[in-house]
């Protein structure tokens, strides 16, 4: 059982701030790709003790929350997102009181815990989908998922020529010729949200974690749970008029039963003191996106405008002004974010032609290409990373960073085929490499074995140039990525007031110029040349000044 004290989030702590209902509306969430961050037993995995080993340099980079990607045991199909039991962790990662020693050692640094929460699937190793398999045709246990009789004459054919997100086709057939759906890779079986055990047992999950000092939830694929799969089946060709903006009509995206399943979750959040947290990941057209972002659902939603923008000075500006619009509408607070554990990295996207082009936006054609170096200008990149990090920490809502990004790491490109994790890749080898490259365990050390990461080298194989890049290199340089996010971070904290953002009209089109009133301004130069910076002290600029002026690619912020 976890320890009393961790019933009450953040008790033992005794900050105002951990206490706070409101914590999340403009926090600093920093995620953790687990199995990535740090190795305490020499595996080559990362594991929950790292994480616990690392709670100073998570306290000393100043951010509010960490998001724990899944640690749940998993056959890693699909990098932990394959969970084969929702209410303990991984053996490989740990126990449920190394979890517990974790979320007391973050608490106790006034640091937040948000985890994953994967509803829309289990993986295939999950007891409940053994027992599937093993029940006959029409059973409860089969309910559970979404099993379905073939087509044609002999049912060999799957009930639909749906594709999967992962590619190939989303139906796998069984021993007994029954096929069974799955979004993702064939080892994630969708489950029936129209089953009401299916709908119980997550509460019983988020009560679980709720109750050992969880602070709240990032749900996968909140967009994907419920499902109209009456017949007959629509073919792909029928879905595709349908479109992004589908208002709920589509039979397997964003319908609008899916909200009764979250106001039942709120309910369970709200049980606790402070209420629990959720944020959804909902790939929906914005105007869809505020409903799951309302108080009566999971209260936030992932924007991810930004992280597709180009870097434009009037597509940030359209993007800003419109999502803060929203969260107006629906109550919570925005979110921002420019990297996560499923996108090439910002500082290598804004390092690459396609940019300039106004194509390309998540560097997926420069990956399938073959990465090669002298397609991306890494100067360039990190400069321009910096500059928009340091934009989005200006603005009000939360801020997502994720793990790596504080060091300015680059997409790592050229790792071989053989060692390659992500389905994506073995599903569409040739089209789509996968996301592996931003998943690369981090560096600690500029030298040694996997560069601090853990005595046993990484799952993933790093590349020489890490090691300047690593924590030991920049910890020492005030002029660092890392210790530019940690002055930018500190000066969040010491800024932030109400959630209102005022427009400065500018000459040129290409400078972004907005003020949080009464606090600070914060000036982008979108543009090629320097500009003459207003009146007002320089409290952080992203890459140094020209003769006082604010140079091409640059953030500053001015008291």
């Amino acid at each position: 059982m976890p320890p009393a004290a961790q019933t009450d989030t953040g008790a033992e702590s005794g900050t105002e701030s951990m206490q706070d209902p409101a914590w999340w509306r403009q926090a600093a969430v920093y995620q953790i790709y687990p199995r990535s961050f740090a190795d305490s037993d020499g595996d080559g995995i990362g594991d929950l003790r790292g994480v616990t080993s690392r709670v100073s340099y998570l306290t000393a980079l100043g951010i509010d929350a960490v998001w724990l990607s899944p640690f749940y045991p998993s056959a890693l199909a699909d990098g932990g997102y394959d969970v084969d039991d929702y209410r303990d962790v991984d053996p490989r990662l740990g126990t449920l009181e190394d979890f517990d020693e974790m979320i007391t050692a973050l608490h106790g640094a006034g640091i937040k815990c948000i985890v994953d929460i994967v509803p829309n699937h289990t993986s295939n190793r999950h007891v409940w989908f053994q027992e599937a398999l093993a029940s006959p045709r029409g059973s409860a246990a089969r309910d559970r998922y979404i099993f379905r009789d073939g087509t044609g004459p002999d049912g060999s054919s799957p009930p639909s020529d749906w594709d999967s997100v992962f590619g190939g086709p989303a139906w796998e057939q069984t021993q007994d010729g029954q096929w069974y759906l799955h979004l993702f890779a064939r080892e994630q079986p969708d489950l029936n949200w129209d089953t009401r055990e299916v709908r119980d047992d997550f509460l019983r999950t988020l009560r679980f974690w709720s109750d050992r000092g969880v602070d709240g939830f990032r749900v996968d694929v909140a967009h994907a749970l419920t499902k109209d799969m009456a017949e007959p089946l629509p073919s792909k060709a029928e879905l595709a008029p349908e479109g992004e903006n589908a208002e709920g009509r589509h039979p397997f995206w964003d319908r609008d039963e899916v909200h009764e399943v979250f106001e039942e979750w709120r309910s369970v959040f709200n049980e606790y003191t402070p209420p629990r947290t959720a944020v959804a990941e909902a790939w929906v057209h914005a105007d869809r996106r505020a409903r799951y972002a309302s108080p009566e659902g999971l209260g936030q939603a992932f924007n991810f405008d930004l992280l597709r923008a180009d870097w434009d000075a009037d597509q940030f500006r359209d993007i800003i002004a419109a999502n803060l619009k929203e969260a107006t509408g629906s109550g919570a607070s925005s979110t921002w974010v420019f990297s996560n554990h499923d996108v090439v990295r910002h500082a290598t996207r804004y390092g690459l032609p396609a940019m300039e082009s106004g194509a390309g936006q998540d560097g997926s054609a420069w990956l399938i290409s073959g990465g090669t170096e002298s397609a991306l200008d890494r100067d360039l990149g990190e400069r321009r990373a910096r500059a928009a990090t340091q934009l989005m920490l200006a603005l009000p809502g939360s801020a997502y960073l994720y793990q790596g990004e504080e060091l300015g790491l680059h997409e790592v490109a050229d790792i071989p085929d053989d060692a390659r994790q992500d389905p994506t890749f073995f599903r569409n080898a040739g089209v789509d490499v996968g996301r592996d490259g931003c998943r690369v365990p981090l560096p600690w050390t500029a030298a040694g074995t996997s560069f601090g990461f853990g005595d046993g080298g990484a799952h993933l194989p790093q590349p020489a140039w890490f090691g300047e890049y690593a924590v030991q290199v920049q910890e020492e340089d005030p002029s660092s990525t890392l210790s530019f996010y940690r002055r930018a971070l500190e000066l969040r904290h010491q800024l932030q007031g109400e959630e209102s953002l005022e427009w400065v009209q500018e000459s040129s089109a290409e400078i972004l110029h907005f003020s949080r009133p009464g606090r600070w301004r914060s000036i982008t130069n979108f543009g090629r040349t320097p500009v003459e910076l207003p009146e007002g002290p320089v409290l952080l600029s992203s890459s140094p000044l020209e003769d006082g002026r604010l140079p091409a690619d640059t953030t500053v912020w001015l008291g």
